[in-house]
């Protein structure tokens, strides 16, 4: 049971830890619309994940043929989607949300949430990378039962969760350091980055190595 529960804790660490398109969104709106808000950005994304190692754990064959039948499409749909969001995040003034009231601030966690969900969501990829974990670490608690299932993904819920609280706890307390032209450039360059990673992924897309 410790072993796989360490399994799950680390798998979920390796998973989230990367630093992808989702972490640089996260960094951008925790600097620019506070810590909490760059933290429910992340539990969209760990929403994703879990999803993602649930199908994984179902069945890797289900899982590969999936993949097989639907890879272009999803990729094309998630390079789409990230480039809009590069679009948008490269035309955000961070000023103006630099302060954002309890309202606005409220109503916009759950946009920050199934936004980054569905720019996570849209990525099927992650599943080579849950297949190849849990090839590696012998990650298979469906053969020890029920309770090893629910510990195993209970701990990699807890690692991802610890990462992105972590991530957003440092950027916060660094944010002080961003000046407002700091502050418009970082927007421009992750913005004009997740618009090169869409585009990219269109091209494999439409011309596929």
């Amino acid at each position: 049971m410790l072993e796989t529960i360490a399994k799950g804790f680390l798998i979920g660490f390796l998973v989230s830890s990367p630093m992808g398109p989702i972490n640089m969104l996260t960094i951008q709106r925790t600097l620019n619309r506070g810590r909490w808000h760059g933290f429910v950005t992340g539990l969209g994304a760990v929403l994703s994940d879990f999803t993602y190692a649930i199908i994984t754990l179902v069945g890797l064959s289900f899982v590969s043929d999936l993949l097989t039948e639907y890879e272009s499409s999803l990729q094309l749909l998630g390079s789409i989607i990230l480039i809009f969001f590069g679009i948008g995040v490269f035309r955000t003034n961070p000023l103006k949300g630099w302060k954002p009231d309890r309202i606005a601030g409220e109503t916009r966690y759950m946009k920050d949430f199934i936004s980054a969900f569905l720019l996570t969501v849209s990525n099927p990829a992650i599943i080579l990378v849950f297949v190849g974990l849990f090839a590696r670490f012998s990650f298979h608690p469906l053969t020890d039962g029920p309770v090893s299932v629910i510990a195993g993904l209970v701990s990699f819920l807890v690692a991802a969760m610890i990462w992105w609280f972590v991530l957003t706890t440092l950027v916060s307390r660094l944010r002080k350091h961003f000046n407002r032209r700091g502050l418009i450039l970082l927007n421009r360059i992750i913005g004009i980055l997740l618009m090169i990673v869409g585009a990219g992924g269109i091209l494999l897309s439409v011309f596929p190595v």
